[in-house]
């Protein structure tokens, strides 16, 4: 397909719209990390400022407390964001994940029940799929669900549940046909995190701070009208989240063009004392970062022209999360002896983002399915090669 590089008028006021309320708006002073509670209320409440300006979830309708805008200006969105660099997203699992989701599989309650709390930071959103034995492998999931009337009855335990320590809420995979093996029998349900007999308990992450948890559900009960998608077929509404994870709304192009901006003037600053085959590794990443972008209005492109995403959606996980890993790797390198210093510190190069970062992007290539399983993926259905 074609791909238009030049922006439209419309977009181009769109962009400095955007651009004057984020320069007016952004805190001044970088937020503590959200991984700890004063961090996360911190960055709630960035939410909520953001949505005071229609900027919460700019691609959903209005009457679910969006913009109305295209993929192509929420990349626009996305680029202005970056620019500024505004705190990330504490609401991500929410309105990049479950969102567009419960566009495409909720009931018109469910959407107007939970659309508009997420786009305002009100109501705060954890995933919950992974369990002890079933990690990337989410047809593993032993958790039940047994329905006793009007609510359904959860027992089991999750585990790397992102946010869930501080969240209000999480959208949990389950098997509902205790009888049924691997993909069938899953559903999707949605679950307050203060509900009776669910104990959450913290798991530090490299940095001592609690961003996931783990969770044991004694005989939770759900009213039924939280099931999202039909029962037992979770999978199909599972596989519709990952997409959006993998593919599109999760890891804006934004963001890896700005660390790779960040990573060329540090370059600038301290090239002179690395080793001469860092320069080609900065010049790399940045062309990558472009890449991505390009590859990205293309996916952007296909969509609102009708089209899908597929199975390359497992291209674009592999891409970005290498991509973020290499360019803090190097950002740590040419910090030298400083790239250890944390922000608390007052003395670490751009106030110890580089070390949060480096620390963060180590797991990119597990989360939202690790990269040997979208290899996997990519070899069975793009490649056409038989299962090993």
């Amino acid at each position: 397909m074609p791909l238009d590089l030049n922006y439209t008028n419309q977009q181009k006021v769109f962009r400095e719209d955007v651009r004057k309320w984020m320069e007016a708006n952004v805190p001044r002073q970088r937020l503590k990390t959200l991984e700890c509670r004063e961090g996360f209320e911190q960055h709630r409440e960035w939410e909520r400022v953001l949505q005071s300006g229609d900027w919460g979830m700019v691609t959903w309708p209005k009457a679910y407390g969006g913009r109305g805008c295209d993929l192509i200006e929420w990349l626009i969105f996305e680029e202005e964001y970056y620019r500024v660099d505004a705190p990330l997203r504490v609401s991500q699992n929410g309105i990049f994940l479950l969102g567009p989701t419960l566009m495409e599989y909720g009931t018109p309650e469910q959407k107007a029940r939970f659309l508009p709390a997420m786009a305002a930071g009100d109501e705060i959103w954890a995933q919950a799929w992974s369990e002890p034995n079933a990690g990337s492998d989410m047809a593993a999931i032993r958790t039940k669900a047994v329905r006793d009337g009007d609510e359904y009855v959860i027992s089991g335990q999750k585990i790397w549940s992102s946010r869930a320590v501080f969240a209000d809420w999480c959208f949990t995979l389950v098997r509902t046909d205790p009888d049924s093996r691997r993909h069938k029998g899953l559903s999707m349900i949605l679950l307050p995190l203060d509900s009776s007999g669910l104990t959450i308990r913290p798991i530090a992450q490299l940095d001592g701070n609690p961003g996931f948890a783990e969770l044991f559900f004694d005989e939770v009960r759900v009213p039924v009208s939280n099931l999202l998608g039909p029962e037992n077929g979770g999978w199909g509404v599972a596989m519709a989240t990952a997409g959006f994870e993998r593919g599109l709304m999760l890891r804006s192009p934004a963001r890896f063009q700005r660390t790779a901006a960040r990573l060329l003037e540090l370059y600038r600053q301290r090239g002179d004392r690395a080793s001469p085959g860092v320069r080609d590794r900065v010049l790399q990443a940045w062309l990558d970062a472009e890449a991505y972008c390009l590859s990205t209005y293309q996916t952007a492109s296909k969509i609102m022209a009708g089209g899908s995403i597929g199975a390359e959606a497992s291209c674009n996980k592999i891409f970005w999360s290498e991509l973020d890993r290499e360019m803090h790797r190097l950002g740590m390198l040419l910090c030298g002896d400083s790239a250890e210093l944390t922000g608390e510190s007052g003395r670490a190069l751009d106030e110890g983002r580089w070390l949060d970062g480096y620390m963060f992007s180590l797991a990119g290539p597990i989360y939202a399915g690790t990269n040997e399983i979208q290899r996997n993926i990519i070899a069975e259905r793009l490649l056409g090669m038989p299962r090993g």
